[in-house]
């Protein structure tokens, strides 16, 4: 099996989470922009290979590293909402930052303020979840603590103003699993 992403990716650094949890054997291979664009459909990270599979979701690539290491995935329909609105915000921020960086003025089109506002939304949600400060976590919080993770270290969200997701974000970045995937510095 061979899991292609990069270090920075939140989306890889959930299946390298997963990868770790299980027993499985497998291969992490960095792949840049110029190397994801020719070899999956998606053009972007993560996507798995294992043997005639290839998978080009972060989320599908999840099902199938629980279901193989036989452990759940999400277990309930309201747990999969808050991973899709988790997803949602991530990738709202990540075009954010690729827009900023760009020279975009995200304060002067109605589109980003409005995907800037789906942010503010969306943690503002999360930040009435009971959120454990210790394990075994599920993907909705591994998700969330991936997202947070990245999203603090680009400067993309300040997460002062939510005091319940700066504490589960310090109580995960102690993580071992969490500390072995972090981006080098």
């Amino acid at each position: 099996m061979k899991l292609y992403g990069s270090y920075t990716s939140p989306f890889v650094r959930h299946c390298r989470i997963a990868l770790l949890e299980s027993t499985l054997d497998y291969e992490f291979i960095e792949t840049d922009q110029a190397a994801s664009a020719t070899m999956s459909p998606t053009k972007r990270v993560p996507f798995l290979q294992d043997g005639e599979l290839t998978l080009t979701d972060s989320s599908a690539i999840l099902r199938y590293i629980r279901q193989k290491s036989a452990k759940p995935f999400i277990d309930s329909a309201v747990e999969f909402d808050q991973y899709c609105m988790i997803n949602t915000a991530l990738d709202s921020t990540i075009n954010l930052f690729f827009l900023a960086r760009d020279g975009v003025d995200i304060e002067r089109f109605d589109y980003t303020l409005r995907q800037a506002q789906r942010v503010e939304s969306i943690l503002g949600e999360l930040e009435q979840l009971n959120l454990p400060l210790h394990g075994p976590f599920n993907d909705v919080q591994l998700r969330l603590a991936c997202y947070l993770s990245w999203a603090v270290f680009r400067q993309r969200i300040n997460i002062d103003r939510y005091p319940k997701l700066k504490l589960f974000l310090a109580a995960l970045e102690r993580e071992p699993f969490f500390v072995e995937t972090a981006p080098p510095a």
